[in-house]
């Protein structure tokens, strides 16, 4: 599977964010989004995953195995600046909801919720409302999400804002756990992710330019 851009562009009221974006993403790689603030990241992401309308240009799966989607929006995980939690509910119950709503895919099968628990390193508060979570837990638990149902297309906006060292290297064991399965990831940061040698696009200035760094 790839994921595909060709010349998108898009708007923010009457304001042109960014024009002529285009790559491609095959499964077991990762392309991280860099720029200053207001360049468009966090819009691009969002274009991507079918949040925002774009202005022109074509997004797409391609290759020989789509594994049955017939759209990009439907083979994405999407892990905003928000964690998409209650915080009434348990973390238990949000992860829960999150895994019926998305339900398993053709290609894969997500893990137990008490098994995605664990892999982010909180497998002994799923009792515990969301909302009494450090910033720290609720991003890690966040991540969870991600695990609990396979979608090979992981779009993650500032993944690793509000973690420390040790958390930081735990995700990124689990990006590169996904790639290995043959997933593929778009990253939008301003931090190291630990990925080691991927590709980057430099957003600024209408510009998108491709580099090869280490991130």
């Amino acid at each position: 599977m790839r994921l595909v851009a060709e010349g998108l562009s898009a708007k923010r009221g009457e304001d042109l964010i960014f024009r002529d974006v285009s790559f491609d993403i095959g499964a077991g790689e990762a392309l991280v989004v860099k720029g200053p603030n207001g360049s468009g990241k966090s819009t691009l992401l969002r274009v991507v995953a079918d949040l925002l309308p774009r202005e022109s240009g074509k997004i797409r799966l391609a290759g020989g195995e789509t594994q049955g989607f017939d759209s990009v929006a439907g083979a994405c995980h999407y892990l905003g600046h928000r964690n998409a939690m209650k915080r009434e509910l348990t973390v238990e119950e949000n992860l829960r909801f999150w895994k019926a709503f998305f339900g398993d895919s053709r290609g894969g099968t997500g893990v137990a919720i008490d098994e995605a628990a664990d892999a982010v390193g909180l497998g002994g508060i799923l009792h515990l409302p969301f909302g009494y979570l450090s910033a720290g837990q609720q991003r890690r638990m966040a991540m969870a999400k991600l695990l609990v149902a396979w979608r090979p297309v992981w779009i993650l906006d500032e993944p690793t804002a509000a973690l420390d060292a040790s958390a930081e290297a735990m995700f990124a064991g689990l990006v590169k756990a996904h790639l290995s399965r043959g997933g593929l990831a778009l990253a939008a940061t301003h931090q190291p992710l630990g990925l080691g040698a991927v590709s980057e696009l430099q957003m600024g200035g209408f510009a998108a330019i491709f580099a090869e760094a280490w991130v």
